[in-house]
């Protein structure tokens, strides 16, 4: 699954979780172990199940697209 993780991910998802880790490691060593830190990780792990939410959306979507397609075969191919 990780391969199909990083073959689906954008670019731009890609730079979100990257940019959010980092700050979330900055506000660590700024801040310390501080209600801010609990904030960071609030933002951040948000912003990850956003991400992985639309992977696996996009894995639905692609299942329920292959058995549509089975079901159109099928109706396609019944004799009259």
């Amino acid at each position: 699954m990780p391969g199909r993780l990083v073959k689906f991910l954008d670019p731009w998802s890609t730079v979100v979780i990257i940019l959010t880790f980092i700050l979330f490691v900055t506000s660590l060593f700024l801040r310390g172990f501080t209600h801010d830190l609990l904030l960071e990780g609030g933002v951040f792990l948000v912003s990850l199940k956003l991400i992985l939410m639309s992977y696996k959306h996009h894995l639905h979507s692609e299942h329920l697209e292959r058995r549509l397609e089975a079901i159109y075969q099928l109706l396609r191919n019944r004799q009259p």
